[in-house]
């Protein structure tokens, strides 16, 4: 079957990249907490939690936290859950610096939505910290699969995490995230955890180098062949949200591994946006970017998923 490939620009361009964050995000694949020091947002009801987790590793298994966030719509609930996975910055001294992965603008719209969201913070980055777990070996031979499940395991701890708070609705989950966190929610999606009911991918995947080989990650075979394995076992549809001048991940690239995906049985779209700014690979992260991608995901979900209607802004 051939990628169902959409380029489409419903509305036109605003601004290039935002300053700070956004701009990081342009460049890095993850933003870096600039507004990690702003007030909690109370509107949100922000929380900061521990999640506790099993690391299983060469000695035995062990507990640990990772650090979450957690935010809610006013009111009881139940409320329908987004679990909101981080990409990772190319050079490593940078993983500090994801902080809480405080996307503000993204998560008050998932909010508005109706929507409660949980972001933890993996293994090696920002305010969890610790050994990095997500180790996916050399560009000439990438464990990708590995590394996914890795990933997948801090994931699927939050998920287990909020399952236990009141306010969420258990039986409507939806995995979203970008980057490298796009490629965890695919991974952790593969455990087919209860309750998932869709997966929405922005610009996911590893290995990307721009400043070497723009576009043109490590082993693009290799993550074609793990995507395989773990759509053979996600059994919910995804969005794959990508944009046409990512300096991370080609279209080319992308429609193989979407084209791997659909071969192992995975259900879902495939879009592809027109530029956006000098590295689209950022785009979620950039706030008047919403108008772009926004409709895409209501859509998606929809049928899957009971939502607010948002007033256009």
């Amino acid at each position: 079957m051939r990628p169902t490939i959409r380029r489409t620009r419903k509305l036109p361009l605003l601004t290039g990249f935002m300053i700070s964050a956004a701009l990081i995000a342009s460049v890095t694949g993850t933003a870096l907490a600039a507004d990690e020091n702003a007030p909690i947002a109370t509107d949100l009801h922000e929380t900061v939690v521990k999640v506790p987790m099993t690391e299983h590793g060469l000695f035995g298994d062990h507990e640990r936290d990772i650090v979450a966030t957690t935010y809610m719509p006013d009111g009881p609930g139940p409320f329908p859950l987004i679990v909101l996975s981080h990409g990772s910055p190319p050079d490593p001294l940078n993983r500090p610096k994801v902080g809480r992965y405080r996307e503000l603008p993204q998560i008050r719209t998932f909010v508005q939505l109706g929507f409660a969201v949980i972001v933890p913070i993996r293994r090696g980055f920002g305010a969890t910290g610790g050994a990095y777990a997500e180790d996916g070996g050399s560009c000439k031979h990438p464990d990708y699969t590995t590394a996914g499940k890795q990933a997948a395991q801090d994931v699927l701890a939050a998920l287990a995490y909020a399952d236990t708070l009141p306010q969420v609705d258990r039986d409507h989950v939806v995995l979203v995230g970008q980057s490298a966190g796009g490629f965890a929610s695919l991974a952790a999606a593969s455990f087919a955890p209860k309750g998932l009911v869709a997966v929405v991918n922005f610009s996911g995947g590893r290995g990307g180098n721009p400043s070497k080989h723009p576009g043109m990650p490590c082993g693009p075979e290799e993550m074609a062949g793990t995507i395989g394995k773990f759509a053979s076992t996600t059994h919910v549809p995804v969005l794959w949200h990508y944009v046409q001048n990512d300096m991370f991940f080609e279209p080319d690239v992308v429609a193989t591994w979407f084209a791997a995906f659909q071969a192992a049985g995975g259900q879902g779209q495939l879009i592809v946006e027109p530029p956006f700014g000098r590295n689209g690979h950022g785009m979620f992260a950039v706030e008047n970017s919403m108008p772009i991608w926004l409709p895409h995901f209501e859509q998606f979900l929809a049928p899957l998923v009971s939502m607010k209607t948002l007033k256009p802004s």
